[in-house]
């Protein structure tokens, strides 16, 4: 029997700081206003830019490989401050103003390019079959003035830091498991997988990997 590993389209990983300040996560929201403008305006074009890609993929069935780097980009900068700051607290190392992929930052995401995607009326479908997992995003993700269940946990993590100068790892897996729930569904809206958001909480700081097994050629 052959033996292969199987990755996701849509990867998230994180690796936890092992020696987190006690103190600093309070002051992070100020520390990160000059991250938070810039995306401010990189969702702007990511929102024109998805519709523009949403377009092209209703009529060809191709996603064009310039806006979809540039999304990717937005994403994975949204990441990093995501896990830097009150989406995870993973880490004290202060993210970098850049869309590109940074090997040596403990927050990464990767989008595999999808090469062929739906088009026309099973494209609409296809996305309307996503509403559950845009709910259930909706509740472990805030939205507005809302806290959902990762900002819960992450608030906890703080205090856990503030007074016990600890971050527990069973408590990281479960942020970083929900945070990875989210970009999946966030990818899956933005038409840039056909891969199917699983209903399952993958938690810990590394995306799994799966093996088929099939005849050899022996």
């Amino acid at each position: 029997m052959q033996v292969a590993a199987i990755g996701p389209s849509v990867a998230v990983d994180g690796e936890l700081e092992p020696h987190l300040s006690r103190w600093l996560w309070l002051v992070k929201w100020l520390l990160a206003i000059p991250h938070y403008i810039v995306l401010l305006f990189l969702w702007l074009a990511f929102s024109v830019l998805t519709l523009v890609a949403f377009l092209a993929v209703l009529f060809t069935g191709r996603y064009p490989r310039g806006i979809f780097e540039f999304n990717v980009g937005v994403l994975r900068w949204t990441w990093r401050v995501a896990f830097y700051t009150f989406g995870v607290l993973g880490t004290d190392e202060y993210p970098p103003f850049t869309r590109a992929d940074v090997p040596e930052y403990p927050a990464r995401l990767h989008i595999a390019y999808p090469q062929n995607l739906r088009r026309g009326l099973p494209l609409i479908g296809w996305w309307l079959l996503g509403i559950p997992q845009f709910c259930i995003a909706g509740l472990f993700a805030s939205f507005g003035s809302n806290l959902g269940l990762i900002d819960i946990l992450v608030l906890v993590a703080g205090f856990l830091l503030l007074f016990k100068d600890q971050y527990p790892k069973d408590l990281f897996d479960l942020v970083l498991g929900l945070n990875r729930w989210v970009l999946r569904v966030v990818a899956y809206a933005a038409f840039m997988t056909r891969e199917y958001p699983p209903f399952r909480l993958d938690a810990g700081p590394h995306e799994p990997s799966f093996e088929l097994t099939g005849p050899s050629d022996v």
